[in-house]
C-alpha cells in the first residue's frame, strides 16, 4: 500500500475498444479494469479514448502508458489506428514505461513491422499456459482473442510463447513490452464472457472446454504486480 506522501505516477490509458453491453455495465470498461488491477498503487490516470479519435500528442504527457484490448482488429481501416501507430513508435524510443495488452500487443507489433492476422486455429479463450522466457517460469493467464501476431517485428525480443500463441509477448526496450494475455480480466468476467459467446462465436464444446480451463491456478495477480512495477519505474525488463 502506498503512503499518502508518495509521488503519484500518471498512467495514460489508451482505450482502443469498449466492452459494452451487459458485460460493460456489470464490470466496467477497459480503463476501469486496469484501475481495479492496479488498486493500491500510487497511480493517477488520464484516459485517452483512441476509438473516438482522442490520442496523446507526446509520450511525455504521462509518466507511463497502457494500451488496452479491443474487439477491433489492428488491420481494420479505422482513422485512429495509423496515428496511434505513429505514437507507439515515438513511445518505444522515449524511454517512458509502456505496456500493450492484447489489441495493444498486436498494434505495437504492427507499428514496429510485424504482421497480425486471424489465427487459423480460431479462438484462444479461457486460461492458457505460456512459457515466460524472461522470468523463466510458466505464465498461466486469461486469453480471449482470434487475431494474433503471426510474424514478429524486427528487433523485438520474444518473452512469452505457447504452441497456439507463438508470439505471446515482446520486449521492445528495458521499459516497454507487450503481451497477448489479459491480466486485467477477472475470473467472473471470463465466465460471463464465455457463456455469452456460447453458441454465437463458440461451439458448446469449445465453451465447455474454456470454462473448464478456468478452474486451474492463475497468475494474473503476479503479472498485474509485475506490470505495475514496470509502470512505476521500479523494474526494468
Amino acid at each position: 500500500m502506498s503512503s499518502a506522501l508518495e509521488r503519484k505516477t500518471t498512467v495514460g490509458i489508451i482505450q482502443t475498444g469498449r466492452v459494452g453491453g451487459s458485460l460493460g455495465v456489470k464490470y466496467g470498461e477497459y480503463p476501469d479494469m486496469f484501475i481495479s488491477l492496479f488498486k493500491g498503487e500510487p497511480f493517477e490516470y488520464r484516459i485517452y479514448p483512441a476509438i473516438d479519435g482522442i490520442l496523446p500528442r507526446h509520450p511525455l504527457e504521462c509518466d507511463a502508458w497502457v494500451i488496452t484490448g479491443s474487439k477491433h482488429a489492428v488491420y481494420e481501416p479505422h482513422d485512429w489506428i495509423s496515428p496511434l501507430e505513429a505514437f507507439v513508435r515515438k513511445l518505444i524510443v522515449s524511454g517512458q514505461p509502456a505496456v500493450g495488452i492484447c489489441f495493444g500487443h498486436q498494434l505495437m507489433a504492427q507499428a514496429m513491422g510485424g504482421k497480425v492476422e486471424k489465427f487459423p486455429g480460431g479462438w484462444n479463450i479461457g486460461r492458457m499456459t505460456l512459457l515466460d522466457l524472461l522470468n523463466k517460469q510458466e505464465a498461466r493467464l486469461h486469453f480471449t482473442h482470434m487475431d494474433q501476431v503471426m510474424e514478429p517485428p524486427p528487433n523485438a525480443e520474444l518473452i512469452l510463447t505457447a504452441d497456439n500463441c507463438l508470439f505471446g509477448g515482446f520486449k521492445y526496450s528495458p521499459t516497454c513490452l507487450s503481451i497477448q494475455a489479459h491480466p486485467e480480466l477477472t475470473l467472473p468476467f471470463m465466465v460471463d464472457l464465455i457463456n455469452q459467446r456460447r453458441g454465437v462465436q463458440l461451439t458448446t464444446e469449445h465453451a465447455d472446454d474454456a470454462l473448464a480451463s478456468l478452474a486451474g491456478p492463475n497468475d494474473y495477480d503476479i503479472y498485474g504486480q509485475w506490470i505495475a512495477d514496470i509502470l512505476k519505474g521500479e523494474r526494468r525488463i
